[in-house]
């Protein structure tokens, strides 16, 4: 396994729309060691998810995972669609890997339901909760060309990583 290099805000591959993988694709080796390479990577930041353009590589793929309490298990997204908004939205301080150095806070509803294929190419439906789902949303984004900071409605929350430690880090709001 490797630790890749991480695109950083301003590279084109984080604007572009991320191709779809095919079956053939998703069972090669190549794609088999990215999502390894990925999730060794995501942890050595360290993060919670890591979509595929964030390593220069403009597919639709998704690894993430949290471990402790109110965390979710590890989870790779393959061809990612929401199939369901819940109604209710939860604000939280939202961070990235690919955005150095800055906090905050974005708006999104609370629980979401995802279809996607797993890292062999089967079908998985998962309903989300919580930090779950605020990190499936968060990595989705990115496939679309999105940034945390495209979903920011009020920008006065947009803090540097050293402020927000001293601030707002005792915030109870989950921070991604």
């Amino acid at each position: 396994m490797a630790i890749l290099s991480i695109a950083k805000l301003g590279n084109p591959v984080l604007r572009r729309q991320a191709e779809a993988l095919t079956p053939r694709q998703i069972a090669s080796a190549d794609i088999q060691r990215l999502i390894d390479d990925m999730f060794e990577t995501m942890y050595d930041e360290p993060g919670i998810g890591l979509a595929a353009p964030q390593v220069s590589r403009s597919i639709q793929l998704v690894v993430m995972g949290c471990e402790g309490e109110g965390g979710f298990p590890e989870t790779v997204l393959i061809n990612p669609s929401i199939a369901f908004y819940g109604p209710q939205q939860v604000e939280n301080w939202e961070g990235c890997l690919s955005v150095d150095g800055l906090r905050g806070k974005v708006t999104r509803p609370s629980v979401i339901r995802v279809q996607a294929l797993d890292r062999k190419g089967k079908p998985l439906d998962i309903e989300a909760t919580g930090l779950y789902a605020v990190c499936i949303q968060h990595e989705m984004d990115h496939l679309i060309g999105k940034v945390f900071l495209d979903r920011m409605t009020d920008l006065s929350t947009l803090t540097q990583l050293a402020e927000f430690d001293h601030y707002w880090k005792k915030d109870p709001a989950a921070v991604i």
